[in-house]
């Protein structure tokens, strides 16, 4: 080989090792810290940058952005004595590269020391329910607490999350034992209102329709006693209409008669005293008016007038004897009422037979 190719090849290695040694290269979201004979001489930012080969050389390399960072579980005490274990989570960035590089070791186990001696601090303050309702004050104070010591390191706390608190476990049953005892409470409250609530309901529905029916019903009832007084209003029209006479009135008294009896609900009857008069104008309208039979009629008629002079005046001694229920003289007022009522309906008839036999008696001497 020839002598000159040797020196050309070592000068260009050595413009090569130089030109590596000087060209520094930082990617994005990283910051380079730079010393200079074991000084801090400059931080790289990123993109190209030229240092000084032998003399200078790259000290930390840090990522600036936002990172997270979760520790384990810390037992802390509360207030009344009970050990809880508490996780957090912080969210942190670095400012000042050379602030962390230089001010503190280890930044990230100065933070998760002060992490849990400021959880002592804090939590050593609050009962057990006030440590799990109080979150937001929690991670309010270890935030303030946090970003004002690691200010100093070129840190910024952005966030302090609580992801768990664990208390005992035999505090977890008891825990569960009330809230079961609370959603029972709560179930039983809901299941009497609900009760409660379908009760005034049912008892508003039965007074709409209590109220709804007696409304229908005094609707009915007036509607009926309207229909019941025009009927007789136009019956009252139809006899005076007509000129009916008494014996018509009195045909229709005996009808209507038996029918006081038929009710197996009347415990209690009244007896009219004008029953003989009525069986009298009867059997005079319908009586015998041939010359033959003048000695029978007549002698029907005294005995009419005999019966009805008698009970006109046992009606003007006694009045209408009014029969009590449930007596020997109850059941013999029945009998009595019926006996009258057949009777009067056989004077009908006889008076009926008696007035076609004189129709035809008279008819063969025209």
């Amino acid at each position: 080989m020839d002598p000159v190719v040797i020196p050309i090849l070592v000068a260009a290695l050595v413009v090569v090792f130089l030109v590596a040694a000087t060209v520094r290269i930082v990617p994005q979201a990283r910051r380079y810290n730079i010393e200079r004979f074991g000084r801090y001489r400059r931080t790289l930012q990123p993109g190209l940058n030229f240092v000084l080969p032998v003399a200078d050389r790259v000290n930390t390399k840090l990522d600036v952005r936002e990172q997270v960072y979760s520790s384990d579980p810390k037992p802390v005490i509360t207030e009344d004595n009970l050990v809880v274990n508490i996780d957090t989570v912080l969210y942190y960035q670095i400012t000042d590269p050379r602030a962390a590089a230089y001010e503190v070791a280890d930044y990230l186990q100065a933070i998760d020391q002060l992490t849990v001696t400021t959880l002592r601090n804090v939590i050593g303050s609050m009962d057990l329910e006030g440590t799990l309702t109080s979150r937001e004050e929690i991670n309010a104070r270890l935030r303030a607490v946090l970003d004002d010591a690691t200010g100093k390191w070129g840190i910024r706390v952005n966030r302090v999350e609580i992801k768990a608190i664990d208390p005992p476990n035999t505090i977890k049953e008891a825990m569960e034992k009330q809230m079961r005892a609370e959603r029972d409470k709560r179930a039983a409250i809901l299941h009497a209102e609900g009760e409660r609530q379908a009760k005034i309901l049912t008892a508003e529905g039965t007074k709409q329709k209590d109220i709804l029916e007696a409304q229908g019903t005094q609707q009915a009832m007036i509607l009926r006693a309207d229909g019941e007084s025009k009927a007789v209003e136009l019956v009252f029209q139809a006899v005076h209409r007509n000129n009916a006479d008494a014996k018509v009135l009195a045909y229709k008294y005996l009808e209507t008669l038996p029918h006081l009896a038929q009710s197996d609900n009347n415990t209690f009857w009244v007896i009219p005293g004008e029953l003989t008069e009525a069986i009298r104008t009867v059997t005079t309208a319908f009586g015998d008016q041939s010359p033959g039979a003048g000695l029978s009629a007549s002698a029907e008629r005294e005995d009419a007038a005999v019966a009805a002079d008698v009970a006109d005046s046992d009606k003007d001694s006694v009045g209408a004897p009014e029969i009590e229920p449930n007596s020997t003289l109850a059941l013999d007022a029945v009998a009595a009422a019926d006996e009258a009522a057949k009777q009067a309906a056989a004077a009908v008839s006889d008076a009926k037979a008696e007035a076609e036999a004189a129709g035809e008696t008279r008819l063969p001497g025209r």
